[in-house]
């Protein structure tokens, strides 16, 4: 490719990433705000809900922290996992 048909395609890519800013405008602060806020919840919901099913188990069965401990860790991934799909959809 020479370096006429570089300048071309960068040239072209450019004038397609103004016309893409220009259709898409950058979001508010309050719309960065709540995606941060809704990737918060979606970590920490899972979180609690793996921790107080722990530790009802760990009461009923008297185990100490035999089930919270893994639970919350499943919490954890199941939060991070959906975080994960919750942001590759946006």
């Amino acid at each position: 490719m020479s370096d006429d048909d570089q300048l071309a395609e960068a040239a072209r890519r450019a004038a397609a990433g103004r016309d893409r800013a220009r259709k898409e405008p950058e979001p508010s602060l309050g719309k960065r705000l709540g995606q941060i806020g809704i990737l918060g919840w979606a970590i920490v919901v899972p979180m609690l809900i793996g921790l107080f099913v722990g530790r009802w188990l760990d009461r009923t069965f008297e185990s100490g922290v035999f089930f919270s401990a893994p639970l919350l860790m499943v919490g954890a991934v199941i939060g991070f996992w959906s975080a994960w799909k919750w942001m590759h959809r946006q």
